[in-house]
């Protein structure tokens, strides 16, 4: 793990830690035209991909065991992409035919869009955060929890902020474990050192202490995408340098873009 100094300058507040190499917690794109490669461009940046999770659905006959009757639900939340591709592949392993009145609700415009691979998208009641963090996706459900029953896909280990709230606001919901998440090895990445780790989900930093239970921060900065991924950055007791969203910062690598902004002035 790089021990690069890192040092604030106390008249403007800036960092005056170079960031010369960044891991990303994700797969590579797919495609070159990536935000990422023209981040990585402008400010002269490596970056590395090194997934930390990977996502292995639940079988059909795993899901039946949850007694979840999918007819029975007139609305259902995504969180991502990886959401909606096995709520799909579970409905047609199940033979599970979705009502067109559904309503689907996503946490990102990104996220809704990718419903087109499954439904006559403009024809269907699609929903999203307008800027793309909990919060705004909380308040569009907000304005329909009374009147719907939602499904919440969940992953097999994880506390899901959206389904407390539904609880909190006695809304009908059920939670509905789709996939399971396990850890990648990620000992052969982690061996090659870098300025900035970024991470996507709690499971991801789960697997960096679950790979170096001492792992200690010293120089390295550590960005966040996600409320949760955020607290549990902090709860293991790391300082979280880059956070998104943010203000003007829907993306990471919007997040990203500010912080080097004001860093390498």
């Amino acid at each position: 793990m790089a021990k690069a100094d890192r040092s604030i300058n106390k008249g403007t507040g800036k960092s005056e830690h170079k960031v010369n190499k960044i891991l990303v917690t994700q797969p590579r794109p797919d495609s070159e035209k990536s935000p990422y490669y023209e981040l990585a461009k402008k400010f002269n940046i490596a970056l590395e991909f090194h997934p930390f999770i990977r996502v292995e659905g639940l079988s059909g006959k795993e899901f039946r065991k949850q007694r979840i009757d999918i007819g029975e639900y007139t609305a259902i939340i995504f969180n991502s992409r990886n959401a909606i591709d096995h709520f799909f592949r579970i409905c047609e392993e199940l033979k599970v035919k979705i009502s067109q009145e559904m309503k689907y609700f996503c946490i990102t415009e990104a996220v809704a869009l990718y419903l087109q691979k499954f439904i006559l998208y403009r024809k269907r009641k699609v929903f999203f955060s307008a800027d793309g963090s909990t919060d705004g996706l909380l308040e569009v459900i907000n304005k329909h929890k009374n009147n719907e029953k939602f499904i919440v896909p969940t992953a097999d280990n994880g506390k899901n902020d959206i389904a407390q709230f539904l609880a909190t606001n006695n809304s009908a919901y059920v939670e509905a474990t789709l996939y399971r998440t396990v850890a990648n090895d990620i000992t052969p990445v982690m061996a090659n050192g870098f300025d900035m780790i970024l991470f996507f989900s709690p499971f991801s930093v789960q697997t960096l202490f679950d790979h170096d239970p001492k792992f200690k921060q010293n120089g390295t900065l550590i960005g966040a995408f996600g409320p949760t991924t955020s607290k549990a950055i902090e709860d293991a007791g790391l300082r979280l340098d880059v956070k998104a969203p943010a203000p003007n910062a829907p993306s990471m690598v919007a997040a990203l873009e500010q912080y080097f902004a004001v860093a390498r002035k």
